[in-house]
């Protein structure tokens, strides 16, 4: 009796382990190319498993949970960040710098985080033309959103990856936050000197690119914009963390 007690528990276990590992699987709605990135840089799987992610920008320091989005952005000058709720900011001595919070404070997060955030519910995939820089093809695919989802659902982003290893080498990304309007122009984003990080891949630094009439790469615009101190914890932070200091 017990024995079968014991084999009908355990048929049980391995019907609902099935179970939970078809809906897994099924929640992952993205295309063959997506999944070979996310896989080059360290798999979906294991980034969904993190709950906090640290990284410095300059003085900067950005500290966001990643299952709820909470954020925190720490410097001399001022802090910022969004508590579930709300979007807040502490000590800006830069008074044009409040016109723009709602815009920065998970700015940095999209593009450090690339390419895992694209597979954030709500998006929709389509091939596009490769871009072709230097004689070389980045095969690219454009990732837009539905109706309604985040606070700039226009905005689009075309990843541009590396045909033989898939990993990724060019962002193309529209910014349509003050406009509330689609846009065509794309701003274009290079992606250099990755670094892994707890076996995700995450970039250690970012070039912005002038562009020519037809949208294509030509020279940097500026010096690279640099990523340090990286941390991927399974250990989420506290909610007090994300709360705004009192005056």
């Amino acid at each position: 009796m017990k024995k079968g007690i014991i084999l009908f528990t355990f048929s049980l276990v391995m019907i609902s382990c099935k179970t939970e590992t078809k809906l897994a699987i099924k929640k992952e709605n993205f295309p063959a190319e997506i999944a070979k990135i996310m896989q080059k840089h360290g798999g979906i799987e294991l980034w969904r498993k993190q709950k906090t992610l640290s990284f410095n920008k300059g003085e900067e320091v950005h500290s966001v949970d990643l299952h709820s989005r909470k954020t925190v952005i720490n410097s001399p000058n001022y802090s910022l960040g969004f508590d579930g709720k709300d979007i807040w900011l502490h000590e800006a001595k830069e008074k044009s710098f409040k016109s723009r919070k709602d815009f920065y404070y998970n700015l940095y997060f999209y593009f450090y985080a690339m390419p895992f955030v694209l597979a954030d519910d709500g998006i929709m995939y389509d091939k596009t033309d490769d871009l072709v820089f230097e004689g070389k093809n980045y095969p690219g695919i454009k990732i837009s959103y539905k109706a309604n989802i985040g606070s700039s659902p226009d905005d689009n982003y075309v990843i541009y990856y590396n045909k033989d290893t898939y990993q990724m080498e060019w962002l193309a990304y529209t910014v349509t936050f003050n406009s509330k309007k689609p846009s065509e122009k794309y701003r274009m984003i290079k992606y250099h000197d990755w670094i892994s990080v707890n076996n995700l891949l995450l970039p250690k630094a970012i070039t912005w690119y002038k562009q020519d009439d037809k949208g294509i790469p030509t020279e940097p615009r500026g010096a690279a914009t640099e990523f340090t101190l990286p941390v991927v914890s399974e250990t989420a932070l506290s909610d007090s963390f994300f709360v705004k200091p009192k005056e």
